[in-house]
């Protein structure tokens, strides 16, 4: 993230006394929304030097727990008070975000700059799988629902398929982190890729103190300006006539991935392609593997349950941004047209979900 984002920092303690004190909430939730993109950097940078001290296995483990923190935090606020659809669009937000968004403005830099862009497909294919999985962990309890329209039955169903991702995470990172390279036809093994979003920060520029304590006090001030946040979103949604769906596709995904948002741009623009789209499909994978679990079962300890129910037209966004990105990455060949057609699809979903009603959840 460019330094002089960091400047936006002195709009997180704006937004707390804004919310202390009785400010407009458009006030504080500009303010808060503001304020949390260098904090996520923050967070993002801190973890990548701590990463670096601890070896490939303990960093790889703690950039998987933190790729996500802020967005995490916004939720997990969120799900406490109870605002379920905020949550759920976060989660397909950020999803779309990645896939649609982030790529598709990398790949229109990237290719505008540097012509035709090659990457290694086999990076890729893996990410590509699991997007789908995820698809299809979300799509069939809503499909269950939608047959049943049992809340009760969805809610036991949700369980074990929240953990049944979060376990296939799990072994996605063990993979990344320990697994054999792929064998070629010779029997010789080929170096494994390991996963930009999950193993960064080998040369740290920061001593293990300083990265913790950074850490420590980025993840307080998150949770502190991200309060602020939610508690702003209901009369703010209100105010300006939008609904919390639009907002949680698309304010809260790009507050609390814009640190990686930018390095996923700034690695097409350096025709690192690989980069790129580690990052953007790390991320898409984390939160519907990692994230949305935690949430289920955080929902639980709350006394807040929330299903994987998820509206017909949010499957289908998902599905639409799996797919096109399993077939834009098939070939290993990008260019700038590819860019703008994920831009097109991004902002046609925007749009409809402008104008979406909000749905009923469970």
């Amino acid at each position: 993230m460019p330094g002089w984002l960091y400047a936006l920092l002195v709009f997180a303690p704006l937004a707390v006394l804004g919310h202390a004190f009785g400010a407009p909430p458009i006030t504080v939730f500009a303010a808060a929304a503001l304020g949390l993109i260098p904090l996520a950097g923050l967070i993002g940078h801190a973890t990548g030097q701590v990463a670096g001290h601890l070896g490939s296995h303990a960093g790889g483990l703690l950039n998987a727990t933190f790729g996500n923190a802020a967005e995490l935090i916004i939720t997990l606020l969120a799900l406490n008070q109870g605002l379920f659809v905020l949550v759920k669009a976060s989660i397909t937000g950020s999803i779309i975000g990645n896939t649609l968004l982030v790529l598709g403005v990398s790949l229109l830099a990237g290719g505008w700059r540097n012509g035709l862009m090659t990457f290694d497909a086999r990076m890729t294919s893996l990410n590509s799988t699991l997007m789908l999985l995820a698809v299809a962990g979300l799509l069939l309890p809503s499909a269950f629902f939608t047959l049943t329209a049992d809340t009760v039955r969805v809610e036991e169903v949700s369980v074990p398929l929240a953990a049944i991702l979060l376990l296939s995470y799990a072994a996605y990172l063990l993979f990344v982190v320990r697994g054999p390279g792929p064998v070629t036809r010779r029997g010789t093994a080929r170096p494994r890729a390991a996963a930009p979003a999950v193993v960064r920060g080998d040369s740290p520029e920061w001593s293990l103190r300083r990265g913790l304590v950074t850490l420590a006090l980025a993840t307080v001030g998150t949770a502190v300006v991200s309060e602020a946040l939610v508690d702003s979103v209901e009369p703010v949604t209100a105010q300006l006539g939008l609904s919390e769906l639009f907002v949680g596709m698309i304010v809260i995904p790009i507050v609390g991935n814009a640190a990686e948002n930018w390095a996923a741009v700034r690695a097409a623009w350096r025709n690192v392609l690989d980069l790129t789209l580690g990052i953007t499909a790390g991320s898409s994978t984390q939160i519907p593997l990692f994230v949305a679990p935690v949430l289920v079962f955080t929902s639980l300890a709350v006394a807040r349950p929330m299903t994987l129910v998820f509206s017909p037209l949010e499957l289908l966004v998902l599905a639409l941004s799996a797919l096109i990105f399993a077939y834009i990455s098939a070939d290993g060949e990008s260019h700038w047209l590819e860019g703008v057609l994920l831009l097109a699809l991004y902002f046609m979903t925007a749009v409809v979900f402008f104008w979406y009603p909000e749905p009923v959840t469970t």
